[in-house]
């Protein structure tokens, strides 16, 4: 693979990386606790690793051949995000300083990142799209080395911006509780709206 397959696959990834979506709303609500951006990130970009072994191995595309496993992981991960949501929504986070010393369990955080973005079919969805596109069957490297090689650039952009993400919102929001319980409100209603639309897509399908 030559450095501009690469450098265009990054400015393809970077459109969907910075377009805000459930991860987003999940980093700025680690940000707003304070010290959990780390393990939350880390459960958000692990299902991105994830969703990049499952393609480049095959699975993806045999999950994508298949409309009922196709399907009943959209309802699973729709009806996650509408939880998720919802929950934001009614219960929006407001950064306390004993938020900062208490955050929860780290363990906690990074599981619960793990359902966030890898029960998100938009993220298989995603990587079975994009990636073909740019792998080359008769390139040095395998083609699933190739994916595995372009999913880890996605990831690596991915933890680059929830990163920026997270304690951007830590740092700006502390300070301003009512825009925190703005932006966390937004947040939710953003989510639900992505869940919706996921559940109305399999409905009208």
């Amino acid at each position: 693979m030559t450095l501009s397959i690469f450098v265009a696959f990054w400015a393809v990834s970077i459109l969907f990386v910075i377009t805000p979506g459930p991860d987003w709303a999940y980093a700025i609500s680690a940000g707003l606790r304070g010290r959990v951006v780390i393990p939350a990130l880390g459960g958000l970009l692990s299902s991105h690793l994830i969703a990049t072994v499952i393609v480049a191995g095959g699975v993806g595309t045999l999950v994508a051949n298949h409309p009922v496993a196709l399907s009943l992981l959209t309802v699973t991960g729709a009806s996650y995000l509408l939880w998720l949501g919802i929950n934001m929504l009614t219960c929006p986070t407001t950064p306390h300083a004993d938020d900062i010393q208490a955050s929860g369990s780290w363990n906690h955080w990074a599981i619960k990142g793990l359902c966030v973005s890898g029960l998100n079919p938009k993220v298989y969805l995603l990587f079975l799209a994009l990636l073909p596109q740019f792998t080359d069957a008769a390139a040095a490297w395998s083609v699933p080395t190739q994916m595995i090689a372009l999913g880890l650039i996605h990831t690596v952009s991915c933890g680059v911006n929830y990163l920026l993400v997270g304690f951007g919102s830590q740092v700006v929001l502390q300070a301003r509780p009512a825009a925190a319980r703005f932006i966390s409100r937004f947040s939710g209603a953003a989510t639900i709206i992505i869940a919706v639309v996921l559940l109305c897509e399999q409905m009208l399908g």
